[in-house]
């Protein structure tokens, strides 16, 4: 998915860094996940059930806002 995949590009670019080990491990959970839920959650018409990975969500979510 293209918009997915720009999303995930530019929170890579703009925030990766700025995760501590266990939101890395959160991000790579996240990457687990189908491409369905991960557009609905960076979308935010779904919410992660895992609180670490919404904290990933909200970062992706805040690098990509202008």
């Amino acid at each position: 998915m293209r918009e997915l995949d720009e999303l995930l590009l530019l929170f890579l670019d703009r925030g990766y860094e700025s995760l501590d080990a266990k939101g890395r491990r959160a991000f790579a959970v996240l990457l687990g996940y189908p491409d369905a839920v991960l557009l609905e959650w960076l979308m935010g018409r779904m919410v992660p059930t895992d609180k670490e990975v919404g904290h990933v969500v909200d970062a992706i979510r805040r690098a990509a806002a202008p």
